[in-house]
């Protein structure tokens, strides 16, 4: 698998990482995450995502894969998304001992890099929070400090100089970062993750999606339908099922600036997918443009601002 320079960080990574917020939130079993991550670090991916608020994320990454931690760079997230500086989760101290436990639970002695997880654009400019993490860093417990989130927030935690890293939401559902936050990024020579690269399956039905994306998914799913794309439209032939999340992924990697995307799933035959789909390379620069201009002519006539999903 082919690598890229995580911006300014140096890290080298693979154009597809994993995230592990699905396998927290839809409490998978040990051993499937165990052979997701092998499959995964055997095959050239070396990447993993997580947070602490992903339910048990952390843990079963850490007993899955601790013994190869040299082959993968580890990302994870503190504090508690969507809320602002009033809440304790973004204090110092808890902020503090958020880093430790994922340090424990990932049995690692390090982050390679550790994000702010959706915080306030208030409590990024208050400062503590972000210095918290800026001192985890400086202590060795952290190698390069980021911002995980969307909109106005990412695109000023673009600028502020010991952001390394930016993680924000990149798919033919979510396009609003592509263009608010990344050309920022690339500015600054940020790394940039993409997260929710296959758009939460928003061409799913809202039976099939699992648990907890019943509802997650349904903002997506009616920007898709409002959209009115398809597959064919694109110059994919197969069944539509088949060909979306290849379609997604792709378009996903062909956004400037962006280094890696993160493929959250708990399925083995997923992922190899996913693989398989990410050394196509992106989608041919016509296909790009048709999904550009159809999110922007769909956003126009909704009357909505189709901002980046927190």
């Amino acid at each position: 698998m082919e690598r890229h320079t995580l911006g300014k960080t140096g890290l080298e990574v693979s154009p597809i990482g994993f995230g592990g917020a699905p396998i927290g939130l839809l409490e998978t079993e040990q051993q499937q995450v165990a052979q997701i991550l092998s499959l995964l670090l055997d095959r050239g991916i070396n990447l993993i995502d997580t947070a602490a608020a992903y339910r048990g994320s952390e843990e079963v990454i850490g007993k899955a894969v601790a013994d190869r931690r040299n082959e993968y760079v580890l990302v994870s997230k503190c504090g508690v998304p969507g809320t602002g500086p009033e809440s304790e989760g973004w204090q110092p101290k808890n902020l503090k001992e958020s880093i430790n436990r994922s340090l424990q639970k990932l049995q690692t002695d390090h982050l390679d890099v550790m994000l702010l997880h959706s915080c306030s654009m208030e409590t990024l400019q208050q400062g503590d929070a972000l210095e918290t993490v800026v001192r985890a860093r400086d202590a060795g417990k952290v190698r390069h400090v980021g911002y995980s989130g969307d909109n106005q927030a990412a695109a000023y935690a673009a600028t502020l100089d010991d952001v390394a890293v930016i993680e924000t939401s990149i798919n033919i559902c979510d396009q609003a970062n592509i263009d608010s936050v990344l050309p920022i990024a690339r500015d600054h020579k940020l790394g940039v993750i993409a997260k929710r690269p296959i758009a939460n399956a928003a061409w799913k039905p809202a039976s099939e999606q699992p648990g907890f994306y019943k509802d997650y998914a349904q903002s997506y799913s009616r920007r898709l339908v409002q959209m009115g794309v398809s597959p064919a439209e694109l110059r994919f032939q197969g069944d539509p099922a088949d060909e979306w999340p290849d379609i997604a992924l792709r378009f996903t990697l062909g956004q400037p600036g962006v280094h890696v995307a993160i493929i959250g799933t708990t399925d083995p035959d997923h992922a190899k997918r996913n693989i398989a789909a990410a050394k196509q390379g992106t989608l041919p620069q016509e296909e790009l443009e048709k999904l550009r201009i159809a999110f922007r002519t769909a956003e126009q006539m909704s009357g909505e601002d189709w901002r980046g999903q927190t």
